[in-house]
């Protein structure tokens, strides 16, 4: 483990963008990091991990950016185990998100070790676009890239949009000065009036990922949200992203219908599980449809 970016490039860099798939979430998290410095995502430091095979090469990593919880790469479960077993016990930790069977065996050896129960709060799914199906008819309006004047708007909406899916709040103002520092959101505009929006992660090792997709409640189930995907995703693709990738949530139906119709093709799942006291229910509850 270590606070150091330098250090965990140097060993797991490689092994991450060896897998920009599967890596996906870290990789992008790594690529805001180098460019935003460390407290891109709030004032704690970030922890980071690698962990090594039998033969000595990374055969999975992690890493953790507070408030959230930590995030881990397809890995053996015992290795999961004894991440947990050795978390620093100075380090709050809110949850897991990893492959279902390396959350689990890392949930249990949290359990174990701190007497703390977990809860499902999302299983989503990720996707490849495959061959881009634009929707038709498209929906009336045209897209735009988003600039400093929409600053205030997107604020609000990725304010609403981490309200809907249960993320931390406070984050919005921090994460849209981000993506308008590369031109990393698209608005659908209808009549001149932004009606839909769709993010794209900074490209790398040859890949971005489309997040976040938001529709105000007014505007839904008019097809803003596949056209405005769509437009990303072309945008992506002229600009020569070899993967487009995005997650969905496994509860909602609609959005992984309209993703599929768009051209995406499923490639694996995810569970994010919450942390909680020993005497929490037992429950599995998932975050609201985004």
């Amino acid at each position: 483990m270590t606070e150091s970016l330098e250090e965990y490039l140097a060993a797991a860099g490689e092994f991450l963008r060896s897998r920009p798939t599967e890596n996906t979430v870290l990789v992008t998290i790594v690529e805001t990091l180098r460019e935003r410095g460390l407290t891109a995502f709030g004032e704690a430091a970030p922890l980071f991990g690698w962990w090594l095979s039998a033969s000595g090469s990374v055969a999975g990593a992690f890493l953790q950016t507070p408030p959230k919880g930590v995030l881990l790469t397809a890995v053996p479960p015992r290795a999961a185990e004894l991440l947990a077993e050795s978390w620093p016990r100075e380090r709050a930790l809110s949850g897991v998100a990893a492959p279902e069977d390396v959350a689990g065996a890392f949930a249990s050896a949290w359990r174990r070790r701190t007497g703390t129960s977990s809860r499902l709060w999302l299983r989503e799914r990720l996707y490849r676009l495959g061959t881009l199906v634009p929707p038709r008819p498209a929906p009336a309006g045209r897209p735009r890239v988003a600039d400093p004047t929409d600053r205030d708007l997107l604020v609000r909406w990725f304010t609403a949009f981490e309200r809907e899916i249960g993320e931390v709040a406070g984050t919005a103002a921090r994460r849209v000065d981000d993506r308008l520092a590369y031109g990393g959101c698209t608005l659908w505009e209808r009549d001149g009036e932004p009606v839909s929006m769709a993010g794209l992660t900074r490209p790398a090792a040859g890949m971005v990922r489309v997040a976040p997709v938001h529709t105000p409640v007014v505007c839904r189930r008019r097809g803003y949200a596949g056209a405005v995907t769509a437009a990303v995703c072309r945008m992506a693709l002229d600009a020569g992203a070899h993967d487009v990738l995005l997650f969905a949530d496994l509860a909602n139906p609609t959005s992984n219908g309209v993703y599929q119709r768009l051209g995406f093709e499923p490639v694996g799942e995810q569970v994010a599980l919450l942390f909680g006291p020993a005497s929490a229910s037992a429950t599995h509850a998932t975050a609201p449809p985004v």
